[in-house]
């Protein structure tokens, strides 16, 4: 079994425990307090529990606050109206209105079985409120408790396996364009092989940001979206790499500037890590800009086109090292001590 559905199948595993455990508790803590309906605390348990950490507790506060809002039109539309049915359709309707228009759509289908306890019963007493406060009440909790549980050193571990790969394999592909520049192994195509890897990178950046959020939802610490911009900065260079590789496959003849350009993008390679500050290969890249407009002029159309298209390349690798530059400038203090230090 690969290592990836051996992480899917642990976090389903804990998932459904959870859940399990999660909803038979709630139910025999309802039942221990002779509650009515027992069962929907557990329903309350389980719908809670597919939220991250952050997700319960938004969740929960949403819940109870539609809660308050469906007792109150219970109270005022069931003395008044005598068909059962009509009652339920305008409660919900009311729920689903303004929890569209509040984004706390996940909220509704508690209270939505919360209001039809009220039409069942047809009990507007203190006493049946509380019953009611305490089905929901329980669910949240017991949600909030599990969902403290989460695979998470597992998940930091795999995230920052994941930055690793990510920096070998820009590493790789930009080494490989300075092959190719240089002239080896180079037919009228790019090897097909880079645009493989470009693709599969991209597919891996996608796959890891997505677990980032899911980190980040799982912790109560401010400074943990780290991963989320991290992966989200490598997206963008990764996409100003697809367009170097597309303008690099327009060049038919390699002018001498193109050694001095592979070269660079050797260099820079090496430095393409998680901790590396820019600067100095923006430096150098300046550097080579301006030692480019001392030379002479091309002397054929076919070299004006050749090195316009080098200058490209080096607009390209300049915008590649500002993404790094910005996420460098956006990082936090806690987050440089957290990761940097």
């Amino acid at each position: 079994m690969s290592t990836v559905m051996r992480r899917k199948l642990k976090k389903t595993l804990l998932l459904a425990f959870k859940i399990a455990f999660g909803s038979g508790l709630a139910i025999y803590i309802a039942e221990a307090m002779h509650l009515e309906y027992a069962a929907s605390a557990g329903t309350v348990t389980l719908l809670s529990l597919l939220a991250t950490k952050w997700g319960t507790v938004k969740l929960s506060l949403f819940r109870l606050i539609t809660f308050l809002l469906t007792v109150l039109m219970a109270h005022l539309l069931i003395p008044y109206m005598h068909s059962e049915w009509l009652a339920y359709g305008v409660i919900v309707f009311i729920l689903v209105f303004f929890c569209n228009m509040m984004g706390w759509l996940a909220a509704l289908s508690v209270n939505a079985v919360i209001a039809s306890h009220y039409m069942t019963k047809a009990d507007l007493s203190p006493e049946f409120l509380y019953n009611e406060f305490m089905l929901v009440f329980i669910g949240v909790a017991i949600a909030f408790i599990l969902n403290l549980f989460h695979l998470n050193k597992s998940q930091k571990k795999h995230l920052m396996e994941g930055i690793c790969y990510v920096e070998k394999t820009l590493q790789a592909d930009l080494r490989e364009l300075a092959e190719y520049l240089m002239g080896r192994e180079r037919t009228k195509q790019m090897n097909q092989s880079v645009w493989e890897e470009i693709d599969m990178l991209e597919d891996k950046l996608r796959e890891l940001m997505e677990e980032a959020r899911e980190y980040q939802d799982n912790t109560f610490e401010s400074h943990h979206d780290y991963y989320l911009d991290y992966f989200e900065m490598r997206l963008d260079q990764y996409r100003m790499l697809d367009s170097l590789h597309y303008e690099m496959r327009k060049m038919r003849n390699m002018p001498g500037q193109a050694a001095v350009i592979a070269d660079y993008i050797c260099y820079l390679a090496d430095h393409v890590t998680e901790k590396n500050l820019p600067e100095k290969q923006l430096e150098r890249l300046e550097e080579i800009l301006g030692e480019m407009k001392q030379e002479e002029l091309p002397k054929s159309r076919e070299e004006f086109e050749s090195r316009a298209m080098l200058f490209h390349v080096l607009m390209d690798l300049e915008e590649f090292l500002k993404y790094k530059q910005e996420f460098v400038k956006n990082l936090g203090a806690k987050q440089i001590k957290e990761y940097w230090k």
